[in-house]
């Protein structure tokens, strides 16, 4: 019982770790934000004052935007998941977060298969049953 609670204990810190990475590499794309922002305000052009075509600017703007909420997202989900591994609730979604994360290689499928071991004990259910988790 004791291991159990410790690898639940480490597995939190890690989703916490892991879901702060994802927002920092989630925020990359706000360079082509910038890029299609310029675009469309005309800040681009060549030597010639020729623009560009501003639905390319737009264009963008929609994938960088896109690109940046799913990774924010994604990144909320690890840190819900490791607020809910820590409180031994919500089972369900800390094992689907657990096999989302194993899409993220290298860290997260790390991540994911060792989530995914340890909630697959029984004694692991019996905790998150325990405290009204929702566990199978």
């Amino acid at each position: 019982m004791d291991q159990d609670l410790e690898h639940l204990r480490l597995l939190s810190i890690f989703h916490y770790v892991l879901g702060g990475i994802t927002a920092v590499f989630a925020c990359f794309p706000c360079i082509h934000l910038s890029v299609g922002i310029a675009m469309v305000s005309g800040a681009m052009h060549d030597g010639s004052g020729q623009r560009p075509p501003e639905f390319i600017g737009w264009f963008f703007i929609a994938v960088a935007v896109a690109f940046i909420l799913a990774g924010w997202t994604v990144a909320l989900a690890m840190l819900f998941a490791g607020r809910f591994l820590a409180r031994h609730t919500r089972y369900t979604y800390c094992f689907v977060v657990a096999a989302i994360e194993c899409l993220f290689v290298p860290l997260g499928t790390v991540l994911g298969v060792f989530a995914i071991l340890v909630l697959n004990r029984s004694s692991v259910k019996e905790l998150f049953e325990g405290s009204h988790g929702g566990a199978p």
